[in-house]
C-alpha cells in the first residue's frame, strides 16, 4: 500500500512538473502577422526549458522562465504567405498554418466599433464584395479581471468570405476593405471592444497611478472582486439614496408600497422600459420597485379595467393605493384585469415589486416592449403610462452585481488589452466617448493617457486614428451647451499628439438612434488617414479643421487647414449653417456665413460685433454643411474656451 501511494505520489509531481507545450491564443491557424517590424511568439512550457519557433527559414529560441513563460522575436518578415509556423520543445510540438504577413490593425471601443457588418447598410450588397480571404478578423471575448491577464481564453482567426465577414467589426472591415484595395497587402483586423464602455476601463492602473485626476481613485482599487462589489454597491445607494450610510432594511422597503409613500426622490426613468442599466442601476441583479402615479377620471374608477405592463416575466407584486392588486407570475404581455371600484377618482398609486426576468435570465431588472403595451383602459377608453415612472432597487433583499465593462475601473485592460501585449501592430482604430459625455473635459486628460499607455506596454508608439462622434440627441444652441460638442472638442485636442488622426462622422449620424448604421464612410474615413500616414499615398485625409478667427468690423474671419481643392456647403442653395457667434456678454446667436475664398466669414445680420464664434456645437448638429470639394466634413469647433458645462464632471 505505501508503494502504491508513493508511485501514485510521483505520478502526480510528474504531471504537475511537466506543462504541455502552448502558444498564446493570437497565434492560431490563419493569424495575420504584422510586416516590417521584429514579430513577437510567446507562450509557456516547463519551467527553464528550451523552445525553438520556426518561420519563413527563420529560427529562433528562449528559455522560459521559471514561471513556463516564454517569448522569442523573429526580424520583421515582408508581406507575404500562406506561411506554416513550428514550435517544438521537450514537453511538444506545436504547428499553426495558413499564416500570412501584412498590416494589423486593433479595432477598439464601444458599441459603434462593435457594431457588425450584419447590421450596417446594404449588407445584402456589400456581400458582393466580401470574399476577400486576406482579410481576416479575431474577436476577443467580453470579459472583466482585476488583474492584468497573460493570455485569451478563447477566438481565432475567420477568413473574410460573403459567409463570414457579417459577424467582423463593420468599420474596422470597411476600413481594411479600402486598404486591401489600394495595398494588395494582407490585413489582420484584431477586434477588442465592449458596447457601453468607458475609457477609464481600458486604461491600465500603471497608468492611472501618472494622472493627478485619477491617480486617487487607482490607488484605492480593490483586488478581489467581492471587495469591488462592496465599493459598487456603494455608489449605488449613494447615487440612488443620496448617502452611501443609508442602507434600508425589509422594514423599511415595505413603507415603498403604501400609498402615500414619497417616490419623488426615487430615480426618473421615465419610460420603464429597458434594462435599468442604462438608467442609473448598473449590472445591479434583485429585486426592485417601480411607481407612478395615474389619474384616473371618475367614469373609468367605477368600472372593471385592463391594466397593460409589458413583458416582465419574473414574480410581481403589483400595488394600488398600497393594496395588493396580484401576486405571481405572468409570461408574454402582461394584461391584468383590475375589479371595478380599485381605482379612485383622481390621483392614484400603481406601485410594482419585481425581481430579473427569467427569459432573457440576464436582462435584469426592466421592461420589454413596446409603449402601447402600458396602458390602463376601460372599454375604449385609454390613459397611457409609457412614461413618468420612478424607480428604485431594493437593497435590502439579496442582490449582486454582474462583473461587466463599467463596474471598476481598468478591468477592460486586464482582461482584453493586455494579452494581446506585445502582439505586433500597424496601429490602432478607436470609436468611443458616448459613455463619456458627461465628463468631457475630463476626457482631454483621459484619452491620451489612455493611447500613450498603450503605446508604452507595446513599447511602439504606433498610429493611433480615431472615430469623432457622430450626431446623436437634440439640436441645442451654445447657450444651453453640450456636452457631446465638448467630447469632440476633447477628441480634437487629442490631435496633438504624435501620429494620431481622425475621422468626422457627424454628417452621418442618426439624431435617433446612438448607433448610425452607415458605417461605410467612417471606416473609409479613418482608412483615408492609414493610407496617407502609414502608407504614404498623395490624399486629403480630413475635412476643414479649424486654424484662426481674425475679428474685425463686426464679422469673424476663420482660416481652415485641410481645405484641398476649396470649401464646399453642402446645400443645394449653397448656403452655409451651423454657425453661431456671441459678443462681450457671451450671449450666443444664430449667424450668417459666407465662403469666401479659402475662408468663412460669419456675421449677424443686425450687426452684433462678435468675439467668439462656435460651429455645430450641439449633441446633433443636423444641418453642419462645411465641407471640402473632397466631400469631407468640417470638425466642430469653437474659437473662444469659455467654461463648459462639463467641467466638473470626474470618474469616481
Amino acid at each position: 500500500m505505501k508503494r502504491f501511494l508513493s508511485v501514485l505520489l510521483l505520478l502526480t509531481l510528474n504531471a504537475t512538473a511537466f506543462a504541455q507545450l502552448k502558444l498564446a491564443r493570437l497565434f492560431s491557424d490563419h493569424v495575420v502577422l504584422q510586416r516590417q517590424k521584429p514579430i513577437p511568439f510567446w507562450g509557456w512550457a516547463n519551467p527553464n526549458e528550451t523552445v525553438k519557433v520556426t518561420l519563413a527559414n527563420q529560427t529562433q529560441s528562449a528559455q522560459a522562465d521559471a514561471s513556463g513563460k516564454w517569448l522569442v522575436k523573429l526580424n520583421p518578415l515582408e508581406a507575404g504567405g500562406p506561411h506554416q509556423l513550428s514550435v517544438s520543445a521537450q514537453s511538444g510540438n506545436l504547428t499553426v498554418k495558413d499564416i500570412l504577413i501584412g498590416e494589423v490593425w486593433l479595432c477598439s471601443g464601444q458599441s459603434n466599433m462593435e457594431w457588425r457588418v450584419i447590421q450596417a447598410d446594404n449588407y445584402m450588397n456589400e456581400k458582393n464584395d466580401a470574399n476577400y480571404p486576406q482579410i481576416r478578423h479575431f474577436y476577443v471575448d467580453h470579459e472583466v479581471t482585476m488583474t492584468p491577464q497573460t493570455n485569451l481564453k478563447t477566438g481565432e482567426w475567420v477568413v473574410c468570405t460573403p459567409e463570414t465577414f457579417g459577424n467582423f467589426t463593420a468599420v474596422g472591415f470597411f476600413f481594411a476593405r479600402d486598404l486591401y484595395k489600394k495595398l494588395n497587402i494582407p490585413v489582420g483586423l484584431l477586434h477588442s471592444s465592449w458596447g457601453g464602455s468607458q475609457i477609464e476601463g481600458w486604461i491600465s492602473k500603471e497608468a492611472m497611478l501618472t494622472d493627478n485626476e485619477l491617480k486617487t481613485y487607482a490607488q484605492k482599487l480593490p483586488d478581489n472582486w467581492e471587495a469591488a462589489d462592496a465599493i459598487h454597491d456603494a455608489k449605488t445607494r449613494k447615487a440612488l439614496l443620496g448617502s452611501a450610510d443609508i442602507n434600508p432594511d425589509a422594514a423599511y422597503e415595505k413603507k415603498y408600497l403604501e400609498e402615500n409613500y414619497d417616490i419623488s426622490k426615487w430615480l426618473n426613468a421615465g419610460s420603464p422600459l429597458g434594462q435599468w442599466d442604462w438608467k442609473g442601476v448598473w449590472m445591479f441583479r434583485g429585486n426592485g420597485f417601480m411607481a407612478r402615479n395615474v389619474n384616473v377620471p371618475a367614469d373609468m374608477a367605477g368600472k372593471e379595467t385592463t391594466l397593460g405592463l409589458g413583458i416582465q416575466d419574473s414574480p410581481n407584486e403589483i400595488y394600488v393605493n398600497g393594496q395588493l392588486l396580484f401576486k405571481g407570475i405572468l409570461k408574454g404581455n402582461r394584461k391584468i384585469i383590475v375589479p371595478a371600484n380599485t381605482w379612485k377618482a383622481g390621483n392614484n398609486r400603481l406601485t410594482i415589486k419585481f425581481g430579473k426576468m427569467a427569459d432573457p435570465s440576464w436582462y435584469g431588472l426592466g421592461i420589454m416592449g413596446s409603449n402601447e403595451d402600458l396602458y390602463l383602459s376601460a372599454g375604449t377608453d385609454k390613459i397611457s403610462l409609457a412614461y413618468e415612472w420612478r424607480i428604485l432597487p431594493s437593497f435590502a433583499d439579496k442582490h449582486e452585481y454582474l462583473h461587466s465593462s463599467n463596474n471598476v475601473g481598468t478591468t477592460i485592460y486586464n482582461a482584453m488589452i493586455a494579452p494581446l501585449v506585445p502582439f505586433a501592430i500597424r496601429g490602432a482604430l478607436w470609436y468611443q466617448g458616448e459613455s463619456n459625455v458627461g465628463r468631457a473635459y475630463q476626457y482631454r486628460k483621459s484619452f491620451p493617457l489612455m493611447i500613450n499607455d498603450w503605446r508604452k506596454q507595446w513599447n511602439d508608439e504606433f498610429s493611433f486614428y480615431f472615430v469623432q462622434l457622430s450626431s446623436y440627441g437634440g439640436y441645442q444652441n451654445s447657450n444651453q451647451g453640450s456636452n457631446w460638442g465638448e467630447l469632440r472638442e476633447a477628441q480634437t485636442m487629442t490631435l496633438s499628439l504624435p501620429k494620431t488622426g481622425m475621422a468626422v462622422s457627424t454628417d452621418v449620424g442618426n439624431p435617433k438612434d446612438i448607433h448610425p448604421t452607415n458605417k461605410q464612410d467612417v471606416g473609409h474615413r479613418l482608412a483615408l488617414n492609414a493610407l496617407k500616414f502609414d502608407y504614404g499615398q498623395e490624399l486629403l485625409h480630413s475635412g476643414p479643421m479649424y486654424e484662426s478667427v481674425k475679428f474685425e468690423k463686426g464679422k469673424a474671419t476663420l482660416a481652415f487647414k485641410y481645405i484641398g481643392k476649396g470649401l464646399t456647403a453642402k446645400d443645394k442653395f449653397g448656403y452655409l449653417k451651423g454657425f453661431e457667434i456671441a459678443g462681450d456678454d457671451k450671449v450666443f446667436y444664430f449667424a450668417k456665413a459666407d465662403i469666401v475664398g479659402d475662408k468663412v466669414v460669419v456675421f449677424h445680420p443686425k450687426g452684433l460685433k462678435p468675439v467668439a464664434v462656435r460651429y455645430a456645437w450641439a449633441d446633433a448638429p443636423e444641418d453642419a454643411n462645411l465641407f471640402n470639394a473632397d466631400g469631407l466634413p468640417a470638425s466642430p469647433f469653437r474659437t473662444d474656451d469659455w467654461k463648459g458645462i462639463t467641467i466638473n464632471g470626474k470618474f469616481e
